[in-house]
């Protein structure tokens, strides 16, 4: 017995030296080889939040525009700056024309911030890790950064160290905490094309080390990545010494957004935001690489104050959202954008539960699972979608089949079981097809609501 815990003990020891062994290089070829922490891909359903100075005036047209980013209210400074329109005339007709974007964040006050109400709804969403936006584009610091002096929540407006007490809340809660940052600042004097090294080496990359030493992270979405390489922005400078050095060096999880050249192709997993990669259609489902889509609940990340229930996802949308990426293997971080006092609003609360409510009963489905390589490509077309884990098949049916259904499969599953149902489920299967009777229900005995998961044990070798 002495010999075997001597053995185990000296193997421990050697893994945990080869791990102090690994060396990331400062290259993509060498950042590239790290393989992404298996707890985000098991998480599958993140919460993003979009927060700062940009929520006092709360708009961005809806109806007046068709494109997707043309939507964003996190987008005020940058729309006066380029002299969009539409929004010059709210901002002038509701805050004066020699009212400036800096002027919002005195009434950035976040006065009714509850964080730990905040962590206990996104627990009961159902949310295994969750991602605020640390730094926008237009450089608010949520927490006190000595870069940012005076554009920052704790030297002005609410006074608090917003990211901080979050991160305490949410991590108390059992989720894990991570931050988007920004590399790019509109107003910055040293964002420019002659200063841009000068930008990098004092103020981008010392400033994302103090939010890392200060917070510890287990996730950075890097984000405005698109105006300069990822040579130029030294990307693999940085990650290199995040996978090295930093404090969460083996947990944290980064995305693609490193670089105008690196999506889809660099960094940590690949992202999509309302299906897009800039203007063009994400890589969704066609990825074998891990992916995230991120998006709001409603057509902004940061809060819209004129959006309607017309402009929100369903609860049933954001489930079928939800299980449409899960199965193609990816992750979904869905936004909220609470107001500037610090409430998130209603109808949010009100999806994310509904969302929650459904994951309590099928979460099994989601969960820990991966996207089955013969996954038919018509799952919009048939309502039926597939998760895989281990040797299990579950098949989730976001409208309910009546009666008898068949199902091709590659051979008999073990046992067939409706979750969130007790009773037996009916089955045969011959020539590679299961038939499923499904069991009778009225909305009094239904195990949940907009999705249903049988459970296929046994199909998968």
């Amino acid at each position: 017995m002495k010999k075997i815990i001597k053995y185990l003990l000296l193997c421990m020891f050697l893994f945990s030296q080869s791990l102090r062994a690994q060396n990331y290089q400062a290259n993509w070829q060498s950042i590239d080889q790290r393989e992404i922490p298996q707890w985000w891909q098991d998480a599958k359903f993140g919460i993003f939040i979009h927060w700062g100075p940009y929520s006092v005036p709360a708009y961005a047209p809806i109806k007046e525009v068709e494109g997707v980013y043309e939507k964003y209210a996190e987008h005020y400074e940058n729309r006066l700056k380029t002299k969009n329109k539409l929004f010059l005339d709210f901002h002038n007709k509701t805050y004066g024309p020699n009212f400036t974007y800096q002027d919002f964040a005195p009434l950035f006050k976040a006065e009714h911030f509850k964080p730990e109400q905040w962590a206990e709804l996104f627990k009961k969403a159902g949310a295994k890790y969750v991602v605020l936006t640390s730094k926008h584009h237009d450089g608010f610091c949520l927490w006190p950064s000595k870069y940012s002096p005076n554009w920052n929540s704790v030297d002005i407006g609410a006074h608090r160290d917003l990211a901080g007490d979050l991160t305490k809340a949410v991590r108390t809660s059992g989720l894990r905490m991570g931050f988007y940052y920004s590399l790019l600042e509109w107003s910055h004097p040293l964002y420019k094309k002659e200063s841009i090294e000068q930008w990098v080496d004092r103020h981008m990359i010392p400033q994302m080390q103090e939010l890392v030493n200060a917070y510890q992270p287990e996730v950075i979405f890097a984000d405005g990545e698109w105006d300069y390489p990822s040579e130029t922005l030294k990307s693999t400078t940085f990650l290199s010494w995040l996978y090295n050095e930093s404090p969460v060096r083996q947990q944290v999880v980064v995305n693609d957004r490193w670089g105008k050249e690196t999506r889809s192709k660099h960094g940590g997993y690949y992202t999509t935001e309302y299906d897009l990669v800039h203007d063009q259609k994400g890589i969704g489902d066609q990825a074998s690489h891990p992916w995230e889509e991120s998006r709001g609940i409603g057509t902004s990340y940061g809060y819209n104050r004129f959006e309607t229930t017309e402009d929100y996802f369903t609860s049933k949308q954001l489930i079928d959202l939800l299980i449409d990426k899960v199965s193609n293997g990816g992750n979904l971080l869905l936004n909220v954008g609470p107001t500037a006092d610090g409430r998130i609003p209603v109808i949010m609360q009100e999806r994310l539960l509904d969302m929650g409510k459904w994951l309590a009963v099928n979460g099994e489905a989601i969960y820990g699972t991966r996207a089955w390589a013969s996954r038919p490509n018509n799952s919009k077309d048939t309502h039926r979608y597939f998760t895989a884990k281990g040797k299990d098949l579950y098949l989730i049916c976001t409208e309910w089949q009546n009666g008898t259904f068949h199902i091709p499969l590659p051979r008999k599953p073990v046992r067939v079981s409706l979750l969130g149902h007790s009773g037996a489920i009916s089955s045969d299967f011959q020539k590679q097809q299961l038939t499923i009777e499904a069991p009778p229900f009225n909305p009094n005995t239904a195990p949940c609501n907009y999705a249903w998961v049988y459970k296929l044990e046994g199909v998968l070798e």
